[in-house]
């Protein structure tokens, strides 16, 4: 995800735990308009797109940098152009691809820039921006996006990370440049989801000149196109950032593209109008949620997302409406169902927990066998997240149906953990070393940590949780250091091939297939679906693949989340999407609702 820069100071400060975010909300210039946010957990980890992996890197990096298309914002799911003029054609069945870039897109106002001036985004720089993925100076993060995808990029990959230096300059067969507004890029073969990828920051457009004149602190000081330009960011507390005032033609969605429960909502008042609306965005993380949910009850936060354990005070349990003291208030719910899989994973590298064997698959189907998600969904979440097999979610094609599938050890089966505790040469724990377990530090984590310590307890499963902040904790998984480990992906496009590519062996960490998990047969599975689109004979094969992954148990899980929002009345425009991030833009505030 991207973002931008502008120098200013923070208003934010944290004080005793909790953000405060000044005496006056409205911020030094009371004729400014000031959106304060939150972001939980810790953070992004860089603002150098190419480098991040996580919903809080693309959260930041959105608001700086931007990609050839993007998702609408009153229908996140479909796609539309963002620096292209349409949307890109082909007229060979998928395999050819014909882009025309928006002119007047000029990148922010820079000193790496001549005379402090940035310049027109050009066809050299998506070329440069792709090129980047392939580099290994970035330890090839995101390269599964692109991996085997455009003609002569895998050659080209190997070849210039095996020189002594790595040449940008060097032509791949599958950019072929028009001139500096129109361009094609031809692939290797019809891959599906690249139209997709292109929507995704990783493949956000940079400059060259930026990359190159900040080096090593690039990934702190970013330069894109994007509607906001990056004021300060203190790592883990806090990241501001102002209006760019050269920001190219974007518009508020029309108002024939809202529904009507979003026209109910006003969310159509602004329609053709210019974007961003707001001077200045101020960002606060919180790595627990205790103090965002204070700052939000206290108005300094435009909307939070609900914690599980505030869930009850805000909403009826079982009608799951807001209360009436919050709607005296003005505040505004909102709810989303993710395309979302929440999992435990193994580590399939891990000298305990990994490997193929009968015995090694038994020992990870104990572990599923004892852990009863619907207890810790019931206990925790209301009963509110849908639990499922497989790690495809509710929704897209590939999803079992009614969530079961005959392959998974779906626990609580207390009697198959203690089968499969002997297959796997451990009778009744006996030998079994502790189960170490990495996760995000949070308190509804420590509680569920200790509810799942219980569950294991009883075959005689030592558990002991690790909690880290979430960018430390990506970072242990990405090198592969941690043997059992939990978090939740949410999917990048909607298609069940984005999740199948969680467990694509040429994907291993630092890539997106963080368990390490490596089976010929089904490798050759997801390469055959890559070409196909939609079809009862794609989904077949998604079952197949879907049922290999169970078998061999890779991870515990999953559960599909669904994320309750409140919006206090002074943010104008929220429609929370987790979709993709750059709808930040079109929030505006009216500081004459503030409390």
């Amino acid at each position: 995800m991207s973002i931008s820069i502008i120098r200013r100071t923070c208003v934010a400060a944290v004080l005793g735990g909790i953000a405060v975010l000044g005496s006056d909300a409205q911020g030094a210039n009371a004729e400014e308009k000031v959106m304060q946010l939150p972001i939980r957990t810790d953070g992004p980890k860089s603002l150098d797109p190419v480098e991040g992996s996580t919903t809080y890197d693309n959260m930041a990096c959105a608001q700086f940098y931007e990609t050839l298309l993007t998702n609408q914002y009153a229908s996140p799911m479909e796609m539309e152009p963002l620096l292209l003029t349409k949307m890109p054609t082909s007229e060979d069945g998928g395999l050819t691809w014909r882009f025309e870039l928006k002119d007047g897109v000029y990148f922010h106002d820079d000193e790496c820039f001549p005379g402090g001036k940035g310049r027109k985004i050009k066809t050299d720089d998506v070329f440069y921006s792709i090129k980047r993925l392939a580099d290994d100076e970035y330890s090839l993060e995101n390269w599964w996006l692109l991996d085997g995808t455009i003609l002569g990029f895998n050659e080209y990959q190997m070849a210039q990370n095996a020189a002594a230096e790595f040449d940008y300059d060097a032509p791949v067969d599958g950019f072929r440049k028009i001139n500096d507004r129109e361009f094609e890029i031809v692939l290797a073969k019809p891959v599906y989801r690249f139209l997709y990828v292109l929507g995704m920051f990783q493949t956000s457009v940079v400059a060259h000149e930026a990359v190159e004149f900040y080096g090593e602190d690039f990934p702190r000081h970013p330069v894109g196109t994007g509607p906001f330009i990056l004021d300060k960011w203190v790592p883990k507390q806090s990241l501001t950032a102002s209006r760019n005032p050269n920001y190219h033609e974007v518009l508020y969605p029309d108002r024939d593209q809202w529904s009507r429960e979003d026209k109910r909502a006003r969310l159509h008042r602004a329609a053709g109008k210019q974007v961003p609306f707001v001077d200045r965005i101020e960002f606060t993380m919180y790595a627990q949620d205790q103090p965002m949910w204070l700052e939000f009850n206290a108005g300094n936060l435009g909307y939070s997302q609900v914690p599980e354990e505030f869930f009850p005070e805000a909403f009826d349990r079982s009608s799951k409406e807001l209360k009436e003291s919050y709607l005296r208030r003005g505040m505004r719910p909102h709810a989303n169902k993710l395309l979302d899989f929440t999992f435990r994973g193994f580590n399939m590298e891990d000298e305990l927990l990994g490997g193929y064997t009968e015995d090694k698959r038994a020992l990870r189907r104990a572990i599923s066998y004892a852990i009863d998600l619907d207890e810790i969904n019931e206990t925790f979440y209301n009963g509110r997240r849908i639990v499922y097999d497989g790690p495809i979610p509710p929704g897209l094609d590939g999803h079992p149906e009614g969530g079961a599938s005959p392959y998974a050890a779906r626990g609580r089966n207390i009697s198959k953990a203690r089968e499969m505790l002997a297959a796997a040469g451990y009778p009744d724990g006996e030998g079994l070393p502790a189960i170490r377990f990495y996760t995000s530090q949070s308190a509804i984590n420590t509680a569920v940590a200790e509810l799942v310590k219980r569950q294991l307890e009883e075959v005689n499963i030592v558990f002991e949780p690790v909690f880290q902040d979430f960018s430390t904790l990506i970072e242990t998984i990405n090198k592969k250091q941690a043997p059992f480990f939990g978090f939740a992906w949410s999917s990048d496009y909607p298609d069940g091939e984005n999740n199948l590519a969680l467990f694509y062996g040429p994907n291993e960490a630092p890539g997106s297939n963080h368990y390490n998990y490596k089976r010929a047969e089904y490798d050759a599975l997801y390469e055959q679906v890559l070409t196909m689109g939609p079809s009862e004979g794609r989904t077949a094969i998604y079952a197949q693949m879907r049922d290999m992954v169970l078998e061999d148990c890779a991870y515990v899980g999953g559960m599909a989340r669904e994320r309750f929002y409140l919006i206090n009345p002074w943010l104008l425009n929220c429609k929370p999407t987790e979709r993709y991030y750059g709808w930040f833009k079109y929030l505006d505030v009216d500081d004459s609702k503030r409390e």
